[in-house]
């Protein structure tokens, strides 16, 4: 692939940065610092949606089984890759010593990719369900809600999945990037890391477009519902309003969050003259940009269960009296539902 991969290994691109520089870059407590709270906000909120889903509606419980899928992927990926960063941070053990045949990177590579698309998948499924929960609400059988969502969850882990092997079957290639402490795709010119770079950047931000305009019409949805003046006594829920403000709150987090990397992924690839030499070298610039992104985008995992802590009822009541006081809305549709119990 590269002039010295049949002696280091196809992972390993040339990398000029002294032993210093990789100190100043590259801080062991920081490291440390970020996913100890990124662990501890997703147990926390963890516990809370535990503790929710054991008095939930059907349709809020299908939510929250979305979103439990979307706080464990969270912290399943602080704790793998904070695992081996916060490790070689702490050692600054060189790659090529510790892994001259690939093995970890090929791993790290994979559970990357797993983890940084796991959260806009789901981010994007979670808004098809609303959107049919808003505007369908009596298209699917709620019995079978719960089963339907752990499912779902399930086919966008082995999505994800799908996706981060491709490299180890030939399509794209995991290497060692800036500052030597992590692996990730590369952003070459080989057509398969062209293609996989693209696919990559593609599928996050069509998951991250679909979310906004699934979203968009389920809120412009309830605004109608709630402030029409024929349907007054068919008004949402609180319920109804509270997912889609946690949801519209996961949504922009991934956007902010993975919306930078994504663009800069697809940019450089494609980029002309090619950004990476025939040796494998980018620049120092580049280099640093896409560590940058990376750790903007790492925020995600840290941030999304916050949103669903703070954005709760219990929570709003605090600063909303009113909220607490209001009569219990109807649900979307609850003429239907009395002529169906009557017929």
């Amino acid at each position: 692939m590269w002039p010295n991969a049949s002696s280091l290994g196809p992972c390993f691109r040339p990398m000029n940065i002294t032993l210093e520089e990789r100190r100043l870059i590259a801080s062991p407590w920081f490291a440390a610092s970020f996913c100890l709270v990124g662990l501890a906000s997703n147990l926390l909120a963890l516990s809370v949606l535990m503790g929710a889903r054991q008095s939930s509606s059907q349709s809020r419980s299908s939510f929250l089984t979305f979103l439990c899928g979307l706080v464990l992927t969270d912290f399943m990926g602080l704790l793998v890759t904070g695992a081996i960063v916060v490790t070689q941070h702490f050692v600054l053990f060189e790659w090529q010593a510790v892994d001259p045949g690939c093995s970890l990177c090929h791993f790290m590579g994979v559970i990357m990719v797993f983890f940084g698309l796991c959260p806009l998948l789901l981010g994007a499924a979670m808004a098809s369900e609303r959107f049919l929960g808003i505007t369908r609400p009596f298209s699917r059988p709620a019995t079978a809600s719960q089963r339907r969502a752990w499912t779902t969850v399930g086919l966008v882990w082995a999505s994800a999945l799908a996706l981060g092997l491709l490299p180890l079957l030939g399509v794209g290639h995991y290497t060692v990037q800036y500052p030597g402490s992590w692996c990730f795709l590369t952003l070459g010119t080989d057509p398969g890391d062209v293609a996989f770079g693209l696919l990559f950047a593609l599928l996050g931000s069509v998951s991250v477009g679909m979310s906004f305009l699934l979203n968009t019409i389920s809120v412009a949805t309830l605004c109608h519902v709630y402030h029409g003046q024929a349907t007054a006594q068919q008004r949402p829920r609180d319920c109804e309003v509270e997912m889609m403000v946690q949801l519209m709150g996961i949504m922009v987090v991934a956007s902010i969050c993975w919306m930078p990397l994504l663009v800069f992924i697809a940019q450089t690839v494609l980029q002309s003259p090619p950004a990476m030499s025939p040796t494998g070298q980018l620049s120092r610039l580049t280099e640093r940009q896409l560590l940058i992104y990376l750790r903007v985008a790492t925020w995600n995992q840290i941030l999304d269960p916050w949103v669903y802590i703070l954005f709760r009822r219990a929570v709003i009541q605090r600063f909303y009296p009113r909220l607490s006081t209001r009569s219990r809305s109807l649900s979307l549709q609850p003429q239907l539902t009395r002529r169906s119990t009557i017929h």
